[in-house]
């Protein structure tokens, strides 16, 4: 049974006589599994009504393991961001009161970013919602292909991140996508 991809590749090869076909189908193929990913990340954010730099705060927070919490500073490097412009994106997150930013006793000018009971379940209805949507791309595998496959992709990241001097290996913080 053909797809698009072998359609594309069979038109290329004519024309691109020297072109690797099979190199062709994998990334192709993997471009339209990101796309697909993607999109149905950000249906899951718009059904939600999160932004994605609302969903980063609150996985950043939950990713730290109980209490849930960190200084701004800490949270702004876990990000990326300035803290000035964590500071302004906070403001929002702790108006929906998903976190909540308090004081250390003795020291007024510590604080503390702690995500909220709602934040966490809003975050674990966010990934619960995610997973569905991945598992449902992945739906035509079996489980042993499933594996087979993380497996084979992991083997391409380190030969990736092993070319420390060539490549920049990928960091969440670098990343555009939702990213895990």
């Amino acid at each position: 049974m053909e797809d698009s991809v072998d359609r594309h590749v069979a038109l290329w090869v004519k024309e691109l006589t020297w072109m690797d076909p099979v190199k062709e189908e994998i990334f192709f193929r993997l471009a339209i599994m990101a796309r697909h990913a993607g999109q149905a990340r950000r249906d899951v954010l718009d059904a939600d009504g999160l932004k994605q730099w609302q969903f980063k705060v609150l996985l950043m927070l939950r990713r730290l393991g109980p209490p849930y919490e960190a200084s701004p500073s800490q949270l702004a490097e876990l990000l990326g961001l300035t803290r000035g412009a964590l500071s302004a994106r906070l403001a929002a997150v702790e108006e929906a009161g998903l976190i909540a930013r308090t004081h250390e006793t003795g020291d007024r000018r510590r604080v503390r970013v702690r995500l909220t009971d709602a934040g966490y379940g809003v975050l674990e209805d966010h990934v619960a919602a995610e997973e569905a949507g991945e598992l449902a791309l992945l739906a035509a595998l079996t489980p042993a292909e499933r594996r087979t496959l993380a497996d084979l992709l992991r083997k391409l990241v380190l030969a990736v991140e092993s070319q420390q001097g060539r490549r920049v290996p990928y960091s969440p913080r670098r990343s555009r996508s939702a990213g895990w």
